[in-house]
């Protein structure tokens, strides 16, 4: 039981990190601000389900792809853990939002991918899978997207509580923790490569 739990937790605190939903909360709301509640419900769930459904195709294929490419996954974890550095420096001395540009589609694009479901969401998925396998890091990613569709329900509110300098700062941490992961993937890369 101790270990299941420990498990959830360790694979839910890296997606919560790479999801930042402290950097996509502002976006959400700019995308969506000027639309009826009606719309943007549909927008949410549009979000929701293609994020869900972009990462479980990830999930299931990657490995797959891999071999065919013949990347191994400490190939993955330095790769990955490269993009997830360069990510976190660029959240750390700009605003967080400015990587995700905004596209013409709305609910699956850009808000579902990349907003939700991005380079570090797919690096972050795969490694722990690798490290802790797939059932807890579903139920984690689960979990996650469950608060981003909570907080997108209620992106004014969570907004005026916190205010838009609070939702920086928090940005801003959740990017030292990304970088953080980074080294530590890059780190297990290079470890089980060298040995």
């Amino acid at each position: 039981m101790f270990e299941t739990v420990k498990n959830l937790l360790v694979t839910f605190i890296p997606i919560f990190v790479a999801i930042d939903i402290f950097a996509v909360l502002p976006i959400f709301i700019s995308i969506t601000g000027d639309i009826a509640d009606s719309e943007r419900k549909t927008i949410v769930r549009q979000s929701i389900i293609t994020a869900l459904a972009v990462s479980l195709a990830f999930v299931a294929l990657g490995e797959a792809v891999f071999k065919i490419l013949g990347i191994t996954v400490d190939d993955f974890k330095i790769a990955g853990g490269l993009v997830l550095l360069v990510i976190a420096v660029l959240d750390l001395i700009r605003y967080g939002g400015e990587r995700r540009k905004v596209e013409d589609t709305v609910g699956v694009v850009p808000i579902g991918v990349p907003l939700i479901v991005g380079p570090a969401v797919l690096t972050t998925l795969i490694v722990l899978i690798n490290h802790y396998g797939i059932v807890p890091t579903v139920i984690s990613l689960v979990l996650n997207l469950f608060i981003v569709w909570a907080s997108f329900v209620n992106a004014e509110k969570i907004t005026t509580l916190i205010g838009k300098n609070g939702i920086v700062a928090i940005s801003k941490i959740m990017a030292i923790l990304l970088a953080s992961i980074a080294v530590m993937m890059i780190r297990l890369g290079l470890q089980n490569v060298i040995k």
